[in-house]
């Protein structure tokens, strides 16, 4: 009797995890299904080894269609970008990252359409959020459209070469300072 008691207790124990591990597992997936869908606050991405020592900071000139990285005050690197079109313009003003992602899924905030990570997805290859509305968020991100950077055409978020922003990922953490200049 002892015996099937303790089997039964290591069963319940077994599936008791495994069914709270999946429905985390999927509660993750579906309020991760967009950028632009996420009601709750990001969960929290400790920060890198890289951001460690020196200062890093971003400095966003939209005229010039240029994104700044600084290592306390020296430009360590700058990226061409695409910015926000007429009606959407990319706001001006200080912000800071509020979260990052790798791959991630796109929800199209007109449509509810949703494109996986890969060759198709808007988004590219990776998300730094800085900004975040009900409905949407201000994002740094990639794209699959690379003819397009250097232009003013997105809904206002910041795009980037993937090569450019997995650069720029590796570079910031959660709280890396943003100033959007004209």
């Amino acid at each position: 009797m002892f015996l099937k008691t303790k089997i039964l207790f290591l069963i319940t124990i077994i599936v008791c995890f495994t069914e709270g591990f999946l429905s985390g597992y999927f509660k993750k997936l579906s309020s991760n299904k967009a950028i632009t869908q996420q009601s709750q606050s990001p969960p929290k991405i400790p920060p890198s080894k890289n951001n460690t020592t020196h200062k890093i900071s971003i400095r966003v000139k939209r005229g010039a269609r240029q994104v700044y990285v600084y290592q306390d005050k020296q430009v360590l690197k700058s990226f061409p970008i695409a910015i926000g079109k007429s009606g959407w313009e990319t706001p001006l003003g200080n912000y800071q990252v509020i979260y990052m992602k790798k791959n991630p899924i796109f929800k199209n905030f007109k449509t509810g359409n949703i494109i996986m990570p890969g060759a198709n997805n808007p988004l590219g290859k990776r998300v730094i959020v800085f900004k975040i509305y009900k409905k949407s968020h201000l994002a740094f991100h990639g794209t699959n459209q690379d003819k397009l950077i250097g232009k003013a055409v997105s809904h206002g978020c910041i795009r980037m070469l993937n090569k450019d922003v997995i650069a720029l990922y590796e570079l910031v953490n959660i709280g890396t300072p943003i100033n959007v200049l004209p």
